[in-house]
């Protein structure tokens, strides 16, 4: 309801497809990473000696926070943002794109970058077309642009395609499920998944903090509690904070 009542819905999906939401609940996250940074910011003002501040974080207003792409088109322009699939409102070619053996991401929104393009798929002939002459103007003819490229992009697979455009330095992406991006080298090397055991003595794994501080990475100190659990160390660290005069 937070992705439909924020604009949200109204720009995700394809364009004349029913309403969709982002996959993941991103109006939770977002209003408790926001909550999350006020907390930390004033911790720092307690931590001089100053006053304690009352935080008030909505769920509406994280959403409109991270809304600015289409919040400044709306201001800038006056047009009402809309639903573009996987493309971007100002660049391209900049989306996901179909190949001969299902799709991939690719994002070259610099003129070096779509010369790359070209030069890669050995259409450089695109490069010169006055339609494709900027990011702007590949943006307003990507209909035409995404199907001219993705004939060119039928005589390729996936695999072969990211390798042609990383070896020229063009950022792209395979469309990877949750089960392959988990199993990604990238992944393992900063060592994200850890094993824990839940209350009833499942073993699991979880996403820890993907942050690092100092280089140190944020992992799991102690698995998740029962019911209960600590509530007597809990309630043990409020009374000895009460007593030292911190409460």
């Amino acid at each position: 309801t937070l992705q439909a009542l924020s604009g949200v819905m109204s720009v995700t999906g394809e364009p004349g497809a029913r309403p969709a939401k982002c996959g993941i609940p991103i109006a939770d996250f977002t209003s408790g990473l926001y909550a999350a940074y006020s907390i930390a910011a004033a911790l720092a003002k307690v931590a001089r000696g100053e006053a304690g501040e009352y935080i008030d974080v909505s769920m509406l207003g994280g959403m409109l926070g991270i809304a600015h792409l289409q919040t400044s088109e709306l201001f800038a322009t006056g047009r009402e943002p809309g639903p573009l699939g996987s493309a971007h409102p100002m660049n391209a070619p900049y989306a996901a794109f179909r190949c001969q053996d299902g799709y991939f991401a690719l994002a070259a929104g610099t003129n070096k970058l779509w010369e790359a393009v070209c030069e890669g798929i050995g259409r450089t002939d695109l490069a010169q077309d006055p339609r494709f002459a900027t990011p702007t103007l590949r943006a307003q003819h990507q209909n035409a642009l995404r199907d001219l490229l993705e004939a060119e992009f039928s005589r390729y697979g996936a695999e072969q395609m990211l390798t042609i455009l990383r070896e020229r330095g063009v950022p792209c992406a395979p469309i990877n499920t949750y089960s392959q991006v988990l199993a990604d080298a990238q992944v393992e090397h900063m060592g994200w998944i850890e094993d824990m055991t839940l209350p009833n003595g499942v073993k699991s794994k979880v996403m820890a903090s993907p942050q690092r501080i100092s280089g140190a990475r944020l992992g799991i100190y102690r698995d998740p509690p029962a019911l209960g659990e600590h509530t007597d160390e809990v309630l043990a660290e409020l009374r000895s904070r009460s007593s030292a005069g911190q409460g």
